[in-house]
């Protein structure tokens, strides 16, 4: 064994060490491991699998390429945000040109540029090791041996996979049971939570003992015992590296594939909706969705910057004090703000549901989307599918989120033709790219009130703390910017002088360095991040014809709402009915009641029975988070 030992040898194998030791890399930072054991079994298994299966390593190491490229992602990922990449940042990917990734980076691209060569360098080493060395080519009768067993435990998870797994045992279950009952009991007891959590994990446990199968032959077999079950969870497997790259790419492909259908599959979906009092009278609704807004920078929610002087003199304007998101991602959150999606389902691509534009166009309304953000093509993302029920879909920014991108003015030529149009009944769905980053191109130079800023920086770096006054005098002039946008969209509602309301519901917020945190944008679990800005505009017409309406929005303003709840306050908002609809869920009703509001903090966090941990004041559950359903 001594050959182990010789620098060639063991660089390759430390190589092959350092990439499997990736998963364990959250524990640098202090974040706690997933599955440990079982995701070092995994990795295990699977090297021992390659090994025996190509005999020698540089006849797998080509296959390695993925793994090396990705990795300073990967652990970029895991110190910025806690977590690896996923689906959601294959999407991402996906969906971002290169332009857009440079501008995003700054002058960071031409780090990623000297790292990126510095791994490419590192492959080409270690391949150039794996094929001038054959001492670590697998030559015995082992390895037959060794392939023999993984073909038996592959023929078995086979098996399971396709037939399924038959329940645990009645005698081994009734100990678990007995205990979650006890310990359901004690939290009752104690006055704490409700016991939700624990019976979602009984019921995880549970469905964790038997197993349906996939059901592909047709065949009808026995399910796999269960004592005969391999402990082998997708999951865990995606978790590892750098095998669990081929998990993630297969978990992507087929939420794309998914996604890509989704239109197809929800064409017969219907709401069966209907104005509750339907008259002849012209009505338009506009739901403006901002974008990376945050609620205490707004001075209409008493920041001392005047960054809202226009709305200010609004007098049929009600702002909502206390509206989270679930979850601080736009392709993530929007969905759960446009549709009845729940939020714990939010970070599932798809929804079998269609939207408020659906439910509108039943009752008799024109709709319109309209979108300063940008449309995706082949891979659409969530909010492009939901956008194309509309009657009349416009993405209007053909520069991505660069400097050539258009700010959002420029959707009022469009709305006004919207507002002008023959319909008598019309929903107009505003898009904005409000306060997206880079925060000075989301503004004319009229409106870069602070100083010093970021206007006129050719591509600032956000992660350098450097900046962090120019970032938040910028982020506040955006906010002013928001502020003359939807003050203009009013505007042009009044001269219409036909009944008609406003909502605005931002999809997440931001973090901005705030006082010794060293953090900025979003994705860190922060209250900055989950508060989001939200208020409500109506005509005179509207309080004439709707004043029960108008009197419980007044009523509700300060009550503890989600973005769950826009969908049913919206078509609320326009009078529309449908069956199994949920009015305990609108704010403008009179059957409104509080829910639980749940945010994706280190797994589903109870929002409301939370603590805020430091300056970056981050949401941390005061009991044990629910599960991430992806």
């Amino acid at each position: 064994m001594r050959f182990l030992l010789r620098p060639a040898t063991l660089y390759l194998l430390l190589t092959y060490l350092a990439l499997s030791a990736v998963p364990f890399v959250p524990a640098l930072f202090g974040k706690p491991l997933v599955r440990p054991w079982q995701v070092l079994g995994i990795e295990t298994v699977a090297w021992v699998a390659a090994w025996a299966i190509f005999k020698r390593p540089a006849w797998f190491h080509w296959l390695l390429i993925p793994a090396f490229l990705a990795l300073p992602t990967e652990i970029y990922l895991f110190a910025y945000y806690g977590q690896g990449i996923s689906t959601h940042h294959l999407g991402i990917i996906a969906e971002t040109s290169p332009r857009e990734a440079i501008e995003f980076l700054g002058r960071k691209v031409w780090l990623m540029g000297a790292v990126m060569l510095a791994v490419a360098a590192w492959w080409a080493s270690t391949l150039r090791v794996a094929r001038a060395t054959r001492e670590l080519d697998w030559t015995d009768g082992s390895r037959w041996l060794t392939l023999a067993v993984l073909a038996g435990g592959g023929a078995l998870w086979a098996y399971g996979w396709e037939f399924g797994i038959a329940p645990r045992p009645a005698a081994s279950v009734a100990a678990p049971a007995a205990a979650r009952g006890a310990k359901i009991h004690l939290v009752n007891a104690s006055g704490g939570a409700s016991g939700d959590s624990d019976d979602s994990e009984a019921s995880s446990d549970e469905s964790a003992s038997a197993q349906a199968g996939a059901g592909y032959t047709g065949w009808k077999r026995p399910a796999l015992a269960y004592w005969a079950r391999l402990p082998f969870e997708f999951n865990a497997f995606a978790q590892s590296w750098p095998f669990g790259l081929v998990g993630r790419g297969l978990d992507f492909y087929t939420e794309r594939t998914y996604l890509a259908e989704l239109g197809e599959r929800s064409r017969s979906f219907r709401f069966g909706a209907h104005q509750a009092r339907p008259d002849a009278r012209p009505e338009i609704v506009v739901m403006v969705i901002g974008e990376s807004a945050r609620y205490d920078r707004w001075s209409l929610n008493g920041y001392a910057r005047r960054t809202n002087p226009l709305l200010e003199q609004e007098p049929n304007l009600v702002t909502l004090s206390d509206l989270i998101t679930s979850v601080s991602a736009t392709r993530l959150s929007v969905p759960v703000i446009i549709s009845r999606k729940p939020a714990m389902q939010s970070l599932k691509d798809g929804f079998s549901e269609k939207s408020f534009l659906t439910a509108y166009k039943e009752a008799g309304f024109k709709t319109w989307w309209l979108s300063n953000q940008i449309s995706f093509g082949k891979f659409d993302t969530p909010v492009s599918v939901f956008a194309h029920e509309a009657d009349v879909v416009q993405f209007l920014n053909l520069g991505g989120f660069t400097d050539n991108s258009n700010h959002d003015e420029i959707l009022f030529g469009p709305l006004r033709n919207a507002i002008a149009d023959t319909a008598p009944k019309k929903l107009i769905v505003l898009h904005t790219l409000g306060s997206h980053w880079n925060y000075s191109h989301r503004y004319p130079k009229q409106f870069d009130q602070w100083q010093p800023s970021l206007y006129g920086v050719d591509k600032p770096v956000y992660t350098d703390t450097a900046i962090k006054p120019q970032l938040n005098n910028s982020y506040d002039s955006t906010i002013l910017y928001t502020d003359w946008f939807l003050a203009n969209v009013i505007g042009m509602l009044k001269q219409s002088q036909q009944l008609s309301s406003m909502m605005y519901v931002a999809d997440h917020g931001q973090t901005l360095y705030d006082k010794s945190c060293n953090l900025a944008f979003h994705g860190h679990n922060t209250e900055f991040e989950f508060h989001v800005p939200g208020l409500v505009w109506y005509s005179e017409q509207y309080r004439a014809q709707r004043p029960d309406k108008v009197e419980q929005l007044m009523r509700h303003r300060d009550a503890r709402l989600a973005t769950e709840n826009v969908f049913h306050t919206l078509l609320d908002l326009g009078d529309i009915r449908y069956p199994g609809e949920r009015l305990e869920w609108s704010f403008m009703s009179a059957s409104f009641k509080r829910h639980k509001r749940y945010v994706d903090s280190y797994g589903w966090a109870n929002y409301d029975n939370a603590r805020i941990k430091g300056d970056c004041r981050e949401i941390i559950d005061k009991g044990k988070p629910l599960e991430r359903e992806k």
